[in-house]
């Protein structure tokens, strides 16, 4: 949520930053100053019959008189906070539904204008004939496509054997990089709130992309959404910061608006196993934790051996929750193109204004807003695609780059037993 203060000091900035991702009839500043000053007008007529009220109990009006004065006054008041409920609703909503500011660094515009500002190594060039990950998997008997679409539907797959061992190799590759860095491990709930949705951003403006249950609580899209909501409510002591975790979660999302040729098998689906790294900073610390995130997952890249990029993505691409992402992108020979396994972003105040989540500056005296930033580190189930493709064999054997060895057990996947 962005701080209404700043809109009313400086409207023409808010106004110019929010272009950049989103078109002139999205948003209305106007009405929203309009109905933020209709509400503090309300807010101090409220107050004035208040005084007024406590004025009666002093007066020397007989007790009749005291009495009608009283009952109107009453009345006027519960006429006043009807409309301000009515008015805060109003403005909530719409403040609500406006995105993040974007950060000056970022390029205005949609994805056409995203800029890779980093490639680590080469495409391979394989001299014998290639396999996609689908026929390499299938083959191996590393997922079963078919029967996890009898069970679940279209948009599910199963990790089978060795598959199974291999997904379970790179999640625990993560898992102890990550506590090397002195990240602390959470495992969190799956489902949220919905209130928790609105903190985390997903709400309102990503509703139709998240599962949700009879009781209105959803299935978490991505373990951010808990690690924003873990200290929501809370004032943090300056010493803690930066705060640091990593969380284990299932990933569950809607995919709303169906898959795309390349984006078959693994590439994208309703459910899938990430890793989510998570600080909790200073504002002043803020870019320092960026570059910390961005610069683990591409360190868990190079480990794997596998050829990516980096691409600072435009602010109408991004998620409207963030303030600046740099996506790490997996090349897939199959598609010829890249696909990312790692969003780094920074959401700023965005998710702290929505949680109130907050810290006690030791210079100000105050209490004010974090900053929340969130990376992959990584998501599964486009490396695993990426691992069969660029380290296949001639024999359609698969030869695992040198950090899954002691988590597989071996270096080379061969038949699938």
């Amino acid at each position: 949520m962005l701080d209404i203060q700043k809109i009313r000091d400086k409207q023409a900035d808010v106004e110019q930053a929010l272009l950049k991702r989103m078109d002139r009839k999205s948003f209305d500043l106007d009405k929203i100053l309009k109905l933020d000053e209709k509400r503090r007008h309300l807010i101090n007529q409220a107050e004035r019959v208040r005084s007024e009220q406590k004025k009666i109990s002093k007066s020397k009006d007989s007790y009749t008189d005291q009495n009608k004065k009283a009952k109107f006054l009453k009345t006027e008041i519960k006429s006043f906070q009807d409309e301000l409920e009515k008015v805060t609703s109003q403005l909530k909503i719409l403040m609500l539904e406006l995105p993040n500011l974007p950060s000056d660094d970022v390029p205005a515009g949609g994805k056409e204008n995203n800029q890779v500002i980093g490639v680590f190594g080469k495409k391979i060039k394989f001299n014998y004939p290639f396999k996609d990950h689908i026929k390499l998997a299938t083959a191996l008997g590393l997922i079963d496509y078919q029967r996890a679409v009898k069970m679940s539907g279209s948009g599910f797959w199963a990790y089978v054997g060795q598959g199974a061992l291999l997904e379970w190799a790179l999640l625990n590759y993560f898992v102890d990089f990550h506590r090397k860095n002195n990240y602390t491990f959470i495992i969190p709930p799956y489902l949220l709130t919905e209130n928790s949705a609105y903190i985390s951003g997903h709400l309102p403006r990503f509703k139709d992309d998240l599962f949700w249950t009879q009781d209105k609580s959803c299935l978490n899209a991505t373990a951010e959404m808990m690690l924003a909501n873990y200290h929501a409510g809370e004032i943090l002591a300056e010493t803690e910061l930066p705060k640091k975790y990593f969380a284990f979660s299932a990933c569950f999302r809607r995919e709303a608006g169906g898959y795309g040729a390349g984006e078959r098998g693994m590439v994208r689906g309703h459910q899938f196993n990430k890793i989510e790294l998570f600080q909790i900073t200073k504002p002043e610390d803020s870019s320092k934790a960026f570059t910390e995130l961005q610069n683990i997952a591409e360190r868990l890249m190079h480990g794997l051996e596998l050829h990516y990029r980096t691409t600072l993505l435009a602010a109408g691409d991004a998620s409207s929750t963030m303030a600046k992402t740099v996506d790490i992108e997996v090349w897939l020979p199959s598609i010829d193109g890249y696909k990312e396994v790692s969003s780094v972003s920074s959401a700023a105040d965005f998710q702290a204004r929505r949680g109130n989540i907050k810290y006690k500056d030791s210079r100000t005296k105050q209490n004010e807003l974090v900053h929340t930033l969130n990376a992959s580190g990584l998501a599964t189930s486009r490396l695993l695609p990426a691992i069969l493709e660029q380290f296949q064999q001639a024999d359609g054997s698969i030869k695992l780059p040198k950090v899954l060895h002691k988590y597989f057990g071996k270096k080379v996947i061969s038949n699938g037993k």
